[in-house]
């Protein structure tokens, strides 16, 4: 055992003197390629002195950024994370500064914009030796992954023995596209899951799931964390009791939603008992919670820890420098892509100027980054079961569309992000099995505005009798007759939670300028009318007396699928082109304008209409199930929130060691199904066990 420790001893102590030498190296070359950096005084110094210079300093910085670094980013976690990201650079050149004026010799100068280049290169050179020698060895790479989990589990209850569960959600990737790609050979670590790989067998199942009428992640992921979809008809409703539009991805609504949940269901979430929630909009009930949204407006305490993760993250300043350079490469990606498709002539196609770039980056550079490190200190700490969210394919395919060579690319980064969390599931004090799913999927499409040249508001004004403008005015997220449309909903949040402004002012509607002028808003391809100034949802012959062309211009456009509303008669009524008016109740024999959007369509109406919020007039735009293709109310070429196509159908990828999602063979349907079958997977695993206090009743009002 004597000897075991010796040599421990001796390969840490043998790697760190490489990682010195390296550094000291690397200052050298800095030196002289740097104007503004010496390492010897203004009358010249002998190559030897020089040289001890470069060793003082680089081993003074590494002893610096070991010991002071972490102490550093602690004091500053009160400031708005995307700025601490920011800061790192000078704070590590100032690190650098610092330590060349320890150095003994005193012969270290650097100004104070070069400091931060060469401290950058320097930390990232010294992250990169270390890591690399660290991998040779595996039991000094296990400690080294242990040492990064240690803050995470430090003071906290013991590990447990048992399994644990790990969920990676793919927002927006889409059953059809996870098999597309899988067949190009984009998806290796997932292949080899469900294939298996020299001589190795399959270890996981593919499984297909059906949302809800609202196929967004908002629905979705509160209905997987904390078991209920009830009352959340779309990404954004106008609630008329409170004069309030909510919108999912909002931190003051997606708080809302979840405690209405927890008081739906009488339980926490899936996560209340040992888990973590990475990148989600919902908490599920966990006690580590980074980069959630529902958390993010509160004051910052104990139980709110809401950017622990950019922390733990940014306490290496390697990680600061190795995702800067990806956050650039990603713009300039981005704007290639763009300016490619413009001079193509690509269609379909939408703007992707302005912030954009920023925000693609942002989504699938430092979210991604920033989460999968917190996923794998969870593992590495031992928690019970962790959920998390990469909606890096869910940004870029909104914009170039979902089977686009855009999100390729993506796809291969995630399904590398996927093998970091293999590797640091091997290396966890506990065994893990992995799940790997989805939330909706994304249907392609141009938007209605270009096929059509006006906007789904504009065509309910028209159906008003109120004055329509002659060029088709631009929307807001959602809000069309208010501004320009801003998609990209969930990497916004997370960028505006980050600089710590998490609700956009602009997002609740002004008051209409005349009393009767309805609401507009848009989820996707799924359109929305609400009547302000009536507290009651509008029955079919109340809107008829008051607008007594809407309906029917509404129903008999080409890109309207269908309309749902509230009948006096019948209850419920879908409409359709011609006069088609078909009662809920008679829609499984007569499915109507219902029949191209497939199995399940009557049902998801149904249960939408029984929603408190459900609003005055639901409309769907048109599908075409030959090419698969939706108009989106937003400005979206691949887009999600409503019924037709891929959108609806998201995959759950499931270990086979686990009981199979559904016992009969089939699918799940609902994403409370897809809690119960996380929750039952708990059970089998003799993990924490989620009771959810409701007779399951997907139906129940």
């Amino acid at each position: 055992m004597r000897g075991v420790r010796w040599r421990r001893t001796a390969g840490q102590l043998g790697r760190s003197v490489t990682v010195w030498a390296v550094s000291t190296l690397t200052m050298l070359a800095l030196a002289a390629l740097l104007p503004d950096f010496r390492l010897q005084s203004a009358d010249g110094d002998s190559a030897t002195r020089i040289a001890i210079t470069a060793a003082c300093g680089a081993g003074a910085f590494g002893l610096l950024s070991a010991l002071v670094w972490p102490l550093l980013v602690r004091l500053l976690l009160l400031v708005p994370a995307l700025f601490l990201g920011l800061l790192v650079f000078a704070l590590n050149g100032s690190l650098l500064l610092l330590a060349l004026r320890l150095s003994p010799t005193g012969q270290g100068e650097a100004a104070p914009e070069t400091a931060v280049i060469v401290a950058a290169v320097m930390s990232a050179v010294a992250s990169a030796t270390g890591g690399a020698l660290a991998v040779r060895d595996d039991d000094a790479y296990r400690r080294r992954l242990l040492r990064l989990a240690d803050r995470r589990r430090r003071g906290g209850p013991p590990c447990a023995s048992g399994p644990g569960l790990v969920c990676v959600q793919l927002d927006g990737v889409g059953h059809d596209v996870l098999t597309a790609a899988l067949r190009a050979g984009h998806l290796p670590t997932l292949a080899r899951l469900l294939t298996g790989a020299d001589g190795t067998a399959a270890t996981h199942r593919l499984t297909p799931w059906r949302t809800d009428w609202s196929s967004q992640t908002g629905a979705s992921q509160l209905g997987i964390l904390h078991g209920s979809t009830f009352d959340v008809p779309a990404f954004r409703w106008y609630e008329k009791e409170r004069g309030e539009v909510m919108v999912c991805n909002r931190p003051t609504s997606a708080a809302e939603l979840q405690r209405r949940a927890m008081i739906r269901t009488g339980t926490r979430g899936l996560l209340a008992v040992d888990g973590a929630s990475r990148g989600n909009l919902f908490s599920g009930g966990a006690g580590e919670q980074a980069l959630v949204l529902s958390i993010a407006t509160r004051r910052r305490g104990r139980e709110n820890r809401s950017r622990a993760g950019y922390f733990a993250y940014f306490s290496d300043p390697a990680n600061a420098v190795r995702t800067a350079l990806s956050f650039a490469a990603e713009i300039g990606r981005e704007i290639g892509q763009s300016v490619r498709a413009r001079l193509r002539r690509e269609r379909p196609r939408v703007g992707r100027g302005g912030l954009y770039p920023f925000i693609r980056a942002f989504a699938t550079v430092v979210e991604r980054d920033v989460v999968v490190a917190a996923v794998m200190g969870d593992l590495l700490a031992g928690r019970g079961v962790v959920y998390a969210d990469l909606v890096a394919y869910d940004e870029v395919a909104h914009h170039s569309g979902p089977h686009s060579r855009d999100v390729e690319q993506v796809l291969r980064r995630l399904d590398r992000s996927v093998a970091l969390i293999e590797t640091a599931a091997e290396h966890a004090p506990r065994p893990y099995h992995l799940v790997i799913l989805s939330d909706h999927g994304q249907s392609p499409g141009e938007t209605f505005r270009a096929r059509y040249g006006l906007t789904l508001a504009d065509l309910v004004r028209a159906g008003c009798g109120l004055p329509v403008p002659r060029r088709a005015m631009g929307v807001r997220p959602g809000v069309e007759h208010w501004g320009s449309t801003h998609s990209g909903a969930e990497a916004r949040a997370a960028v505006r939670a980050a600089l710590g402004r998490p609700d956009e002012p602009d997002e609740a509607p002004p008051r209409p300028a005349r009393r009767l002028e309805p609401v507009v808003l848009a989820s996707g391809n799924l359109g929305l009318i609400s009547f302000p100034d009536m507290p009651h949802r509008l029955t079919k012959e109340e809107i008829d007396l008051r607008h007594p062309a809407l309906l029917a211009t509404l129903a008999n456009h080409p890109g309207v699928g269908f309309l749902l509303v509230r009948s006096e008669e019948h209850g419920g009524v879908v409409l359709g082109p011609a006069g088609t008016e078909i009662p809920l109740a008679d829609l499984d024999e007569r499915p109507g304008p219902l029949a191209p959007f497939g199995p399940g369509a009557a049902e998801a109406v149904r249960r939408t209409h029984v929603f408190p919020h459900t609003a005055d007039v639901m409309v769907n735009s048109c599908y075409d199930p030959e090419t698969g293709e939706v108009l989106a109310f937003e400005e979206q070429i691949g887009s999600h929130g409503g019924l037709g196509g891929a959108q609806s159908r998201p995959f759950l990828l499931s270990p086979l060691a686990l009981s199979a999602p559904a016992e009969d063979g089939g699918e799940p349907v609902g994403a409370e199904d897809v809690h119960a079958v996380l929750r039952r997977w708990l059970g089998e695993l003799n993990g924490p066990e989620v009771p959810l206090d409701t007779d399951g009743d997907r139906r129940a009002a």
